[in-house]
């Protein structure tokens, strides 16, 4: 069978893919048959109100959870079909919770997301541990790489996680409240620094958030998660409305635009 070449084309530039996928947590259903297509060059916000079941969304496209029904691809292949170092080196996950097994320095930690690249018993590269000194230095920690992770700030740890993220440099970055703990010169850098290795290194973002107007201001498309199965997914203009963003959180909103950028507020 010949595949058509619109069709090998959109395989090519289709960095996570989900197809009548259903997910839930015990009785409820976070989505139910729910098709997805995340491309190169996409940022995607995850909407919707505490308890909804983001996480776990984002876990089961990570391959972390077994979902009930449907399939996920990465970059065109079934996740089933491949082995956790395969996946770990087509999308790296940052987690909104973490706990250290292990005392680590901040160099450590964030060179372990080079992992899933090394040869079995081999030790990181030099061009390993420039990658990890150049990726600290994004994220404002070039002078934390001696300091142990268990001194650090809530917000000097999201900031490490991150910085292993840049360092595990997987196509696609699964961000869990990646602005969890900092404050907003931070989430604004932080934020800036993800749309940018995006839009210029052939990747895409999946990052679940609670603040709609970060996700209108960095994100270009946006999955709404409204409980019990419903969900809604397109560009971020058609999806972050007045009357789409009041029934997602069940709070009435207006929209309010200044200097040509559109916030919401509680009405």
């Amino acid at each position: 069978m010949t595949v058509p070449v619109r069709d090998r084309e959109a395989a090519i530039h289709s960095l996570c893919s989900a197809r009548e996928l259903t997910v839930k947590i015990g009785r409820m259903a976070v989505c139910t048959s729910l098709d997805l297509e995340v491309r190169v060059g996409e940022c995607w916000a995850v909407l919707g109100m505490n308890g909804v079941g983001k996480t776990t969304l984002l876990h089961t496209l990570a391959g972390l959870r077994a979902s009930h029904g449907g399939e996920i691809s990465l970059s065109g292949t079934a996740i089933s079909a491949l082995s956790r170092r395969a996946i770990a080196q087509r999308l790296s996950l940052m987690p909104q919770l973490i706990e250290d097994a292990f005392p680590a320095t901040v160099f450590e930690e964030a060179m372990a997301g080079r992992n899933p690249h090394l040869a079995p018993w081999a030790w990181e590269s030099a061009e390993d541990e420039a990658l990890t000194r150049n990726a600290l230095a994004e994220v404002g920690l070039a002078d934390f790489g001696s300091r142990l992770t268990s001194t650090l700030s809530g917000g000097e740890r999201r900031r490490v996680q991150l910085a292993t993220v840049l360092v595990q440099d997987a196509p696609l970055m699964l961000l869990d409240e990646p602005v969890n703990h900092l404050d907003l010169f931070r989430q604004v850098r932080l934020l800036d620094l993800v749309r940018g290795k995006v839009a210029g290194n052939a990747r895409a973002a999946i990052m679940t958030l609670h603040d709609v107007n970060l996700a209108s201001r960095f994100c270009d498309h946006a999955l709404m998660l409204f409980g019990n199965g419903e969900y809604a997914a397109g560009p971020i203009e058609s999806m972050l409305t007045e009357s789409m963003l009041s029934r997602l959180y069940c709070q009435s909103l207006k929209a309010v635009d200044l200097d040509g950028r559109r916030f919401f507020i509680a009405a």
